[in-house]
């Protein structure tokens, strides 16, 4: 592994850095017995952690005692602190609950805490399913228990393996698990020999675009960085992947993200500084995995057929290229077009036009799948059945360029397929 290189391992997951541990269990959130619904991560030893969270205003309530954890107020704010678990059920929210469901879900982290051998605040929720329901205590009560004594039995080479299960286990529409991990040689950078890895699990199919995290997302290394560095990183990486991904422009009760550090691949090692390079290469890592996952989840929208990748170069400033990109990504026509494989670039025009973003349409070029069907505002003649041929690859691209500034953004979607309107509408059947 060269010093330069951040290597990609997809079959990774929440337990593949040092330190960790991740399971998923049946716990009887869901009446299917053979679907996991339950997932916990925990650290060998209590950790810096940091987290960021929605900010809907009708945040759920894991949501808002997580924030509490961290002694935070509120839903929105990046916060920080020490961790020593993380647990998640899908099934039921626990959002719109009250009082209740507050009270539920310090009595979730309370549970996990005792059998943990950790204090309650010491102890991260978060819950992803159906809105306005209450959440039953008893499959906490049992099934943590029985997924620490599974744990308690795997070997430690067998961890990454078993943390794969997680990755199930807080699944809701989505059609596949959503895990990676990224690692990076300490060589050159002040930690020689030491090898160092960030791993995590995602959730999102529907429900998506974030302000501030994702669905769920669960992510650990074993670098040495402090809780406030972390947090920084962490929000880096969240502006510059999970924020840029949108499949229907809903922004979900329950988002959040949370990453713990170990620093146990560098124990005697001094902890690293944002003036570091090995904090540079860390942030540089932590984004690329961030950026996997999130694009992970735009590919697997509910009833997606097509990864849709927007770009939007050549803005007067940052705010316009990301308002303009994320305006064409959230249009239905642009959207239903590319289902219909129809490099229909009207549509893209139309968006970019009621978007708020600043330019003279006489400027505006545009490419679909590489073509070139807009130039100066004006239609370019392409070819109809190249363009049919290649919306046979798995991934359109949608390129602008304003030619009004400097500055660009990408923003990740899917396509509207019928089966979106299928799965939203029979989702509480």
């Amino acid at each position: 592994m060269a010093d330069s290189d951040i290597v990609l391992d997809e079959s990774g997951n929440a337990a593949s850095a040092v330190g960790f541990a991740a399971i998923g269990v049946h716990a009887g959130f869901r009446p299917d017995p053979e679907r996991l619904d339950m997932a916990l991560v925990v650290a060998d030893e209590p950790c810096a952690a940091a987290a960021t969270f929605t900010t809907n205003v009708f945040c759920a309530a894991p949501v808002r005692v997580s924030c509490e954890h961290f002694s935070e107020t509120g839903c929105g704010a990046p916060a920080y602190g020490c961790a020593r678990a993380v647990v998640v059920n899908s099934g039921i929210a626990n959002a719109a609950t009250g009082e209740v469901g507050l009270e539920n879900a310090r009595k979730t982290a309370e549970i996990v805490g005792e059998a943990v051998g950790c204090p309650a605040n010491e102890v991260l929720v978060a819950s992803t399913g159906v809105i306005g329901q209450h959440l039953n205590l008893e499959p906490f009560g049992t099934g943590v228990p029985a997924a620490l004594a599974t744990l308690a039995g795997t070997a430690d080479e067998a961890r990454a393996e078993v943390g794969l299960t997680a990755a199930r286990a807080i699944m809701t529409t989505d059609t596949v698990p959503k895990h990676a991990a990224v690692r990076f040689s300490g060589d050159g950078i002040g930690y020689p020999g030491a090898t160092f890895t960030i791993g995590g699990m995602a959730k999102g199919s529907g429900m998506i675009m974030p302000n501030m995290a994702t669905m769920i997302a669960v992510l650990t290394t074993d670098a040495p960085v402090a809780a406030p560095d972390l947090s920084r990183a962490l929000s880096g990486a969240v502006g510059k992947s999970f924020n840029k991904v949108t499949v229907d422009s809903d922004t979900s009760t329950n988002d959040s993200c949370f990453l713990l550090a170990s620093g146990a691949a560098a124990p005697a090692g001094p902890a690293f500084t944002r003036e570091s390079p090995a904090y540079e290469r860390f942030c540089e890592a932590l984004e690329a995995l961030c950026v996997f996952l999130a694009r992970a989840m735009a590919a697997d929208g509910e009833g997606a057929t097509r990864l849709i990748t927007v770009t939007v170069n050549g803005a007067a400033t940052a705010e316009d290229a990301d308002v303009a990109a994320r305006t064409v990504a959230n249009s239905p026509l642009v959207k239903t077009a590319v289902f219909g494989h129809d490099a229909n670039w009207g549509r893209v025009a139309a968006a970019l036009g009621r978007s708020g973003a600043h330019f003279q349409q006489e400027a505006v070029d545009i490419d679909i799948l590489g073509l070139p069907v807009c130039r100066a505002g004006l239609v370019v003649d392409f070819d109809e059945d190249e363009a049919l041929r290649r919306f046979e690859a798995p991934e359109v691209a949608i390129e602008v360029n304003l030619h009004a500034g400097e500055e660009s953004a990408t923003v990740w979607t899917c396509d509207f397929s019928h089966d979106y309107v299928t799965i939203n509408g029979d989702y509480r059947s």
